[in-house]
């Protein structure tokens, strides 16, 4: 189901900014269509989606989960799972997510973005890509990379997993 707080501060930030989805969908590479679902609330955002979104309108991707009224909010994005850590602070230059991903999570393509990614694995094993070569992380296991590699991570296990993301802030 798609959340429609994420399609409100979509369309309030693409106004703010004086563009079109036709210019959004031309920055990003995604259809116009889409973009037009997703602000409705009728269509879902997928990770690489809002990172691409996020991007062209200079913002961290945090910024369309932190309108929620409860603090403690939880979003779905597709099988992600994300719980926000911040505690409602802007300023920093970094973004902390606590990231549960599905079992059998293997679907996606790799992405990147600007700045750098920490991963920290709390349970679970995950597998993680970045510029075409392939980890596992278990718990207790980090990583840390340049976020303009291409990246992404999978759940290849029968079991969920969460890992602490911490991601800094596009400049």
């Amino acid at each position: 189901m798609a959340d429609p707080s994420i399609g409100t501060t979509l369309k309030k930030l693409r106004k703010e900014r004086k563009l079109t989805l036709k210019q959004l969908a031309q920055e990003t590479g995604v259809s116009i269509s889409f973009l037009s679902q997703v602000e409705r609330g009728k269509s879902s955002v997928t990770l690489e989606s809002l990172r691409k979104i996020a991007d062209a309108l200079h913002v961290d991707p945090s910024v369309f989960f932190t309108e929620q009224e409860d603090s403690d909010w939880t979003a779905r994005l597709e099988r992600f799972y994300y719980k926000d850590l911040t505690q409602g602070v802007q300023e920093a230059n970094f973004v902390p997510v606590l990231v549960t991903l599905h079992p059998g999570d293997s679907e996606g393509n790799p992405f990147a973005h600007s700045g750098y990614e920490f991963l920290f694995v709390v349970e679970g094993e995950l597998t993680v890509e970045v510029a075409g070569e392939r980890s596992t992380l278990g718990p207790g296991d980090s990583t840390m990379f340049e976020a303009s590699q291409k990246h992404y991570w999978f759940n290849l296990t029968d079991q969920a997993v969460k890992f602490l993301l911490v991601s800094s802030k596009t400049v």
